[in-house]
Order: structure tokens, then C-alpha cells, then sequence
């Protein structure tokens, strides 16, 4: 089993490794990396109420769910979309009964934020003559978006060849922070969170399937307060937590 005090963070992300027993703490939560601000102030919100302060790792939706698969001992699974809860699931790794639709959010074009804009529409069909940060299509839920989003406009064949894939969508908002790219996109709530880049375009709610962050308790847990906050996320005062940072209760 993967003990907790074994977590390196690298990349952006904690890497779960080691073999002996950890100390009793908070519960771990393995969380997609456009929680990373929301999900740590209702770390916060939860540690106030007297709780011990939750643990958080944050990555892309696959690495997660191939951590749980390979054993990791995490207590909660924050997905950014439904398919790979699906996994984790198809597993029997989840707890029966604790998944729950928890937020939705909105895909967007972003630009450096002293970069000159166009029209919205504009902004769109310029896609197809810029380099382009996504996250990787071929199995991170941002990416698999963002490429339904040009796939249904007609894009896709045009816009994908000057695609630069990152690891996760956060990885791909730094490609635009750092003006590594001109554009990218990424979940209004990335855009949200940095001040070095703003919004150019808002991809319409149809143009792509639902965008769902599902939450379950692991098979896994042994944190008794696992369940607790669980609950305290899905609840109508964690879920405002979420909404201050621009995601949609679902």
C-alpha cells in the first residue's frame, strides 16, 4: 500500500510512492489540477471547523485514476470529468453509494494578458494560424473538450497541427502566462485564477459534451473523516466555496 507521508510533489503534481504506515492526518484527496485553488480554501473552510487539515494532490484526471488503479491510499478522487470516475469505478475502487455530480465549469480562449484582442468570432478563426496550448486530447478531460469544441465548429483539421499538448490544463495556461504561445485553451476557472492572461473567446456550453466533476470515497479510505468531508464538499456551503472561484454547483 502507498503510504502518505511518501507524497513528492513534482511537476505540479504529487507523485505517491513508499511502503511504510503514515501518521494519522487529514484525508487525502487526489484532484484535478483546475481544483487547485478551490479545492485548498475548502481544505481551509473544513480545517477552521475543527477538522485536521486535509491533504491535496493535484494532477491530471488519468494520472490520478492510474494512481488509485495501482493501489495508491487516498481517501477522495475529484475527477474532472465523468469518464475516468467511470474507470475508477469499473474497478470497483469506489466506495458504492459516495459518487456524487459535484461542479460544472466553461471552456475558454485565453491570451497573455497584453496581448491585443479581437472579436470573439475572430478569435476563433484565428486559432487556425496560431500556436495553440491544450491539454492533451488524447486523454486529459480539458483536452478531450477542447478538441470536441473544434471537432463540432469544423476546426479541428486546421487548428491541430499547430497544437502544443501539455500534461494537464494548468500546464497549458503556464504555455500562455510565459507567452510560450499565443492562445490557449483552458476552464474559465484557470483563466480565473492568473493574472498574467485573460479571456479572448468563451466556447458556447453545446459546443462540446457537459463539462462534469464527479467525486466519490475510495474503497481505499481509512480516514474516518473521509466520508465527513465528503460530504462537506457536496454540501450547499462546500459547494459555495467552489462557486467563489467561478465553478458551477451542480
Amino acid at each position: 500500500m502507498i503510504a502518505r507521508r511518501e507524497l513528492l510533489l513534482g511537476a505540479g503534481a504529487m507523485t505517491l510512492a513508499g511502503n511504510n504506515p503514515a501518521p494519522r492526518g487529514g484525508p487525502l484527496i487526489l484532484a484535478a489540477a483546475s481544483l487547485k485553488e478551490s479545492l485548498e480554501a475548502a481544505a481551509r473552510s473544513w480545517a477552521a471547523k475543527g477538522h485536521a487539515r486535509p491533504l491535496c494532490s493535484f494532477a491530471a484526471s488519468p494520472a490520478l485514476a492510474r494512481q488509485i488503479i495501482a493501489g495508491a491510499a487516498a481517501d477522495l478522487f475529484l475527477s474532472a470529468d465523468e469518464a475516468w470516475m467511470d474507470e475508477v469505478e469499473r474497478r470497483r475502487l469506489i466506495a458504492p453509494g459516495t459518487r456524487a455530480p459535484l461542479l460544472g465549469n466553461r471552456l475558454v480562449v485565453v491570451a497573455p494578458a497584453d496581448a491585443p484582442l479581437a472579436r470573439p468570432e475572430d478569435e476563433f478563426r484565428a486559432l487556425r494560424t496560431r500556436r495553440v496550448a491544450i491539454a492533451d486530447p488524447a486523454s486529459v478531460p480539458a483536452g478531450r473538450y477542447a478538441k470536441a469544441a473544434l471537432e463540432r465548429s469544423g476546426q479541428w483539421p486546421t487548428v491541430s497541427p499547430n497544437l502544443v499538448r501539455a500534461e494537464n490544463v494548468r500546464a497549458a495556461l503556464a504555455l500562455v502566462e510565459r507567452g510560450a504561445v499565443a492562445r490557449g485553451i483552458v476552464y474559465a476557472t484557470d483563466a480565473g485564477a492568473s493574472r498574467k492572461v485573460r479571456i479572448a473567446a468563451i466556447f458556447k456550453a453545446d459546443s462540446h459534451p457537459p463539462i462534469r466533476y464527479p467525486i466519490a470515497r475510495l474503497k481505499a479510505s481509512t480516514s474516518p473523516d473521509a466520508e465527513p468531508l465528503r460530504r462537506f464538499l457536496i454540501s450547499r456551503e462546500g459547494k459555495a466555496v467552489f462557486a467563489r472561484f467561478g465553478f458551477i454547483p451542480l
